[in-house]
């Protein structure tokens, strides 16, 4: 499968979700790429929206740090002075609440080009929920294009239920990661089609810890994947070495962490 890329201005906004099943190495492209981006000179704002809350660690805070982090889900106070559902509103919530203010107020600095904000589980998500965390995060999601950042990375939980539609109106591109077993080319082709009845655009497959592809993948035809393109991220041994962190592959430049930055150059429509 040939990849072709969206054509854009070399200057655009990247707004980008990675998606796979779980243990395909999600957490570790988001980092990736929101350092490859950094170097690319651009300010990334990392968005934590898996319930389990490893972006942190892996974009190398520091454990000391990493207890003082709390989740934009447990901002009680902002979440009521945003979206309501008090009796100052007579239980009514604020659908659309401003959030302009939420990078700045919420997001923790972890170098000098990317802020981590983290969202944090929301204990009723769901279809049809209307609970007021949910109604924020969603939110947030949605007017992703208004967020401060040249580039937004979203990295989920297996799925795109829980935000489907918040996440087709705030992002252009999905990342779905998956290794080369069955069970995760069969979520990664459930995947690919949700993405693109959500109508996002570019739907790139990546395929991690590879050392090539042929037609074939986990028993599963990769043209089946409904894919705009696919990307080979290959297996290198210093991942599994340098957990949690990647920083060490960064500073290294590592074979992962060069695939990663020719990765972001095509989706971004520069060189």
């Amino acid at each position: 499968m040939e990849y072709h890329p969206s054509p854009a201005p070399a200057e655009r906004k990247m707004r980008v979700v990675v998606t796979g099943k779980g243990g395909v190495g999600k957490t570790t492209l988001t980092a990736l790429f929101a350092y490859g981006c950094a170097r690319e000179g651009k300010t990334v704002l990392a968005v934590d929206g898996d319930p389990q809350q490893n972006l942190a660690a892996t974009l190398g805070i520091p454990p000391d740090r990493l207890d003082r982090i709390v989740p934009l889900s447990d901002q009680k106070a902002y979440i009521a002075e945003r979206i309501g559902a008090g009796q100052e509103r007579g239980g009514f919530m604020v659908l659309n609440p401003a959030i302009t203010d939420v990078v700045e107020r919420f997001s923790v600095p972890v170098h000098d080009r990317i802020r981590l904000l983290v969202m944090g589980g929301v204990r009723n998500a769901g279809s049809g929920c209307l609970c007021p965390e949910y109604t924020l995060l969603a939110a947030i999601l949605r007017d992703a294009a208004r967020l401060p950042a040249d580039v937004v990375l979203l990295d989920t939980p297996a799925g795109l239920e829980h935000f489907g539609r918040s996440i087709a109106q705030g992002f252009s591109t999905v990342l779905i990661v998956s290794t080369g077993s069955y069970n995760a080319m069969m979520v990664a082709r459930t995947l690919s089609r949700l993405a693109r009845q959500c109508g996002i655009s570019e739907r790139v497959l990546v395929l991690n810890r590879m050392p090539g592809a042929s037609g074939v993948c986990g028993g599963i035809e990769i043209d089946d994947i409904d894919c705009t393109g696919m990307h080979l991220l290959p297996d290198d041994p210093l991942v599994s070495a340098c957990e949690p962190s990647v920083v060490p592959l960064i500073t290294q430049d590592t074979p992962v962490a060069q695939s990663v930055t020719e990765l972001l150059r095509r989706i971004g429509g520069y060189r």
